[in-house]
């Protein structure tokens, strides 16, 4: 494939606006299954084609190669960039990299699962978006299939299946749902653990075996909920943690009274998070 020169514009010229998007929240057993629409939850990096250059989550411009998105639309495109099952790191590398790696670019996909500035309820977006990509008829920009499920117990076996076969978790749509830049329960997503995200506030140093290094994060939720993060790190992670400032996230089983999570383990730095 012919490499084109970036059409990137530098970073220091666009301010990060983080833009209006659809943000998810946690499947609930007893929630109306036949409402919603079942497709896969990528594990890459949430972009939004905003008409004329990608935007990660947060707002910062992503610099991918010309020809990436060449001939796209004018309208918005919501999705994500993704590597394939097992292979965020390789994506996190790829869309961080300011010089884009045009070999690298080529084994990423954008999934497109949605719409923003599309008037009609998502079931209506569905044929748009596939209709969309359809014309764009470009191999690295692919339509999230969606599927309908009318079961707690057909979820959970689509569920335990995409988790054998590498995959992170399923996504729930509501069907009737208007494009709404908020969380809640029009999109929803179906994990087999718990997850969220936190900022880094300080690092707290370790003791015994992880003296001289890195023992715990100190952390907050957006909802403003400190605690310490201490497990779910390499070796190396604790030698060079995440700065301060940077958004991680982590897993945990539940909140208790005073919504501190519990038995939180740490799982990445997320740099594509909501600002």
């Amino acid at each position: 494939m012919l490499a084109l020169a970036s059409t990137a514009v530098p970073p220091a010229a666009l301010a990060a606006v983080a833009p209006a998007l659809m943000l998810a929240g946690v499947f609930r057993p007893g929630i109306a299954l036949d409402a919603y629409w079942l497709s896969e939850k990528y594990d890459g990096l949430r972009a939004l084609w905003d008409g004329q250059r990608l935007r990660t989550r947060g707002g910062e411009m992503i610099a991918a190669p010309a020809w990436f998105t060449a001939g796209w639309p004018a309208k918005p495109m919501d999705g994500e960039l993704w590597a394939g099952r097992g292979r965020f790191e390789e994506a996190l590398s790829t869309v961080r990299q300011q010089t884009p790696d045009d070999t690298a670019w080529q084994r990423i996909r954008f999934m497109v699962f949605d719409l923003p500035a599309h008037p009609g309820p998502f079931t209506d977006r569905i044929t748009a978006y596939h209709g969309l990509v359809s014309r764009l008829d470009q191999p690295w920009v692919r339509a999230v299939p969606q599927e309908r499920v009318n079961s707690h117990a057909v979820l959970m076996a689509r569920l335990d299946r995409m988790v054998k076969d590498g995959g992170e978790g399923l996504m729930l749509h509501r069907g009737d749902a208007p494009y709404r830049a908020v969380r809640g329960d029009d999109l929803l997503k179906v994990k087999t653990h718990e997850d969220a995200e936190a900022r880094v506030i300080a690092h707290l140093p370790g003791r015994g075996r992880h003296s001289g290094r890195m023992g715990a994060l100190e952390v907050q939720t957006r909802e403003g909920v400190r605690f310490r993060l201490g497990t779910g790190f390499t070796d190396a992670q604790r030698e060079h943690p995440p700065a301060v400032g940077d958004w991680v996230t982590y897993r945990f089983r539940g909140l208790t009274a005073s919504g501190v999570p519990r038995f939180a383990s740490f799982v990445r730095v997320r740099p594509d998070a909501q600002r």
